[in-house]
């Protein structure tokens, strides 16, 4: 039984689910949880099954791989014993979750790939759903469903793609003081509902499922881009190359979110901002790269300033100084990126 990387010769599943980790163990076990919940042992001992709600229709075959970026908690050490069926592939060093999934999607072995975050709840109708949007058109080349938080609420995941002006209001100031402006509309796709099956620029990577043909014909994530922006990239590539992004709401997904990278807040900050400013670069060039830095800098210049002014006054005094540290680690790095 082969538990590595590598890519081998037995038969393929339909599908290859693959996961990156980086100390979320209650997380990744309540997912692998729902997944064995409504699934059954294949013949192959990497693969399970989900059962047709139909008779007379196949079964869904699929695998897990689960990349784990070198995590501290019980994950190394309890995946292999509690869910033996899992390829699990533990790696020496967080690399990125942009490189977390190359490796994955480069080992799995199925013909779908389905790169879904470990905080999420995936049950068998969206993977079903999900698995037949792909396959329905023969120049569908990604496909996402509805993500929803863990109260219910909708987690919105269109998107349009940014164009040069966008990084300078979303998730900015601008954008929190004018959040229903015209072109936050059109950025989050607020013209159709959510309900309304739609084909999409890109879709927020928390679940995406792709054509393994299409990944490897564009080459899978930038690893440059560490983390954040990834999945604007890698959608704008699998565009370009001429296949299409379908947004399918029949399938929903639960979705806790940012549980990995609200354990560093300050390395999210810089992290999030300077892999937009390496986006900017990479689709904009060095000059609009360069003015976003600088806006965002000042940015951050200013929140410093107003979480002092709180500070003094005795607002939230232990929020006030966490916010202080993060802000000032943020300026002193310059967002300057590496890639």
């Amino acid at each position: 039984m082969n538990r590595t990387g590598e890519n081998t010769e037995r038969t393929a599943p339909d599908l290859s689910l693959v996961l990156v980790s980086w100390n979320v163990w209650d997380h990744v076990r309540a997912c692998l949880d729902e997944l064995e919940a409504h699934s059954r042992p294949a013949a192959d001992a990497d693969v399970r099954e989900l059962p047709s709600p139909k008779a007379g229709q196949p079964d869904l075959t699929f695998e897990v791989v689960l990349v784990d970026a070198a995590s501290s908690d019980a994950t190394p050490d309890l995946i292999p014993l509690r869910f033996p069926w899992v390829r699990f592939l533990p790696q020496q060093d967080n690399t990125g979750f942009s490189r977390g999934n190359n490796i994955g999607w480069r080992a799995a072995r199925g013909r779908s790939v389905f790169l879904v975050n470990p905080d999420t709840l995936v049950g068998p109708a969206a993977l079903r759903e999900l698995h037949r949007a792909l396959w329905r058109r023969p120049d569908a080349g990604l496909v996402g469903p509805r993500l929803v938080r863990s109260n219910g609420e909708l987690q919105p995941s269109r998107r349009r793609f940014p164009q040069r002006l966008t990084g300078f209001w979303e998730s900015t100031w601008l954008g929190r003081a004018w959040p229903e402006n015209p072109w936050a509309r059109h950025y989050h796709c607020r013209q159709w509902p959510d309900d309304f099956r739609q084909e999409v620029d890109w879709l927020e990577g928390a679940a995406l499922m792709v054509r393994r043909e299409v990944l490897a014909g564009v080459g899978g994530f930038d690893e440059r881009l560490f983390m954040y922006s990834e999945e604007t990239d890698l959608c704008l590539r699998i565009r370009e190359a001429g296949w299409r992004i379908q947004y399918c709401p029949e399938a929903e997904i639960i979705h806790h979110g940012g549980v990995s990278s609200d354990q560093v807040p300050a390395q999210t900050h810089i992290i999030f901002n300077t892999s937009k400013i390496l986006y900017y670069r990479k689709h904009f060039g060095v000059l609009w790269a360069e003015l976003l830095r600088r806006f965002l800098l000042c940015e951050f210049a200013l929140q410093l300033g107003l979480e002092f002014a709180k500070l003094l006054v005795g607002h939230r005094v232990a929020l006030r100084r966490d916010r202080l540290h993060s802000y000032w680690r943020v300026l002193g790095t310059g967002l300057r990126p590496t890639g």
